[in-house]
């Protein structure tokens, strides 16, 4: 592991922002970050010493690679973090628009939501029963 993924690491394990799958998914993100950073050259890197420069490789690399808007949106908002939490926040603009990433697009806007309908009387466990009953009423999901 080089300097700049543990750093990153260690970063991420002292400030828990967020639910464990967002601290997962920034975890996930940034040491991606720091592998394409070396492949572009960026060998000698810590987590402090992010610049404009690093910033706009790895912007290139993922417009070049065809991302979609959302996936560059939330790379970029792991990057906004991980500036904000080096004291470096000036780096990326708030507006993603400033950099050239497109506002997300949905695939569809069908609902996808399914009705239990008399499959809610097959349940047996009345705890799953309530769980299936709340969810249809206010809406809820599992993920």
């Amino acid at each position: 592991m080089d300097d700049l993924t543990y750093t990153l690491r260690q970063l991420c394990h002292r400030n828990r922002d967020g639910s464990h799958n967002t601290q997962a998914d920034r975890m996930r993100s940034l040491t991606l970050a720091a592998r394409q950073l070396r492949e572009s050259g960026f060998r000698q890197m810590k987590a402090s010493s992010l610049k404009g420069k690093h910033v706009q490789t790895l912007l290139d690399r993922w417009q070049g690679e065809g991302l979609s808007s959302g996936t560059l949106k939330n790379r970029l908002s792991h990057l906004r973090w991980w500036a904000e939490k080096i004291g470096k926040s000036g780096i990326l603009p708030a507006d993603n628009m400033q950099l050239g990433v497109a506002e997300r697009r949905y695939v569809t806007n069908v609902s996808k939501a399914q009705e239990l309908g008399s499959g809610l009387d097959l349940v047996t466990d009345a705890h799953v029963r309530m769980s299936l009953q709340l969810q249809a009423v206010f809406g809820l999901r599992r993920e």
